[in-house]
């Protein structure tokens, strides 16, 4: 059973799901990969409490950490590179292609790139943190323009091609 509630953040309504004891998911209303798994709406969760509330400190500029259990479900290869996404610090970034080095030498930025793109916890795992090669900006699941407004309130360089 998952339970759901909305947010409302600066950059559009979030919808987060909980199993009741973890975060499950985090997506932008709209995004590509929105999911289609069956919730219940719940606000009163103190899962959803302390979300939310690292969400209004995160969009207030600071860098809360996480204090509360995170769940995504996928494959071994997805969880593996969400696991380093988790570890991409607040206003640090990382390559598709550092991340895949990092699994092995032969794996290759674009496989990187689609268990990236499937990221079922928007911002609390990070993939907004991830750049092409030379530090270009790509794509991201919730729109490129949020990426660019996450960069930026994390005081985060990349190259947008002007």
């Amino acid at each position: 059973m998952y339970f759901s509630t909305d947010y409302d953040s600066p950059l559009g309504k979030m919808l987060i799901v909980s199993d009741g004891e973890a975060i499950c998911g985090v997506w932008f209303y709209g995004q590509k990969h929105f999911p289609s798994l069956e919730h219940e709406s719940d606000d009163s969760l103190a899962i959803f409490q302390e979300v939310k509330k690292w969400f209004d400190d995160y969009f207030n500029g600071k860098n809360p950490k996480i204090n509360f259990k995170l769940n995504p479900k996928g494959t071994d290869f997805r969880i593996k590179v969400w696991k380093i996404l988790s570890e991409i610090e607040y206003g640090e970034t990382l390559t598709y292609g550092e991340i895949a080095s990092r699994i092995s030498p032969t794996m290759s930025a674009q496989a990187v790139g689609g268990a990236v793109g499937h990221n079922p916890i928007s911002i609390l795992i990070p993939c907004h943190r991830v750049l092409g090669a030379d530090g270009k900006l790509t794509g991201y699941a919730g729109g490129i323009d949020r990426k660019v407004k996450l960069l930026n309130l994390e005081n985060i360089s990349f190259d947008d091609g002007n």
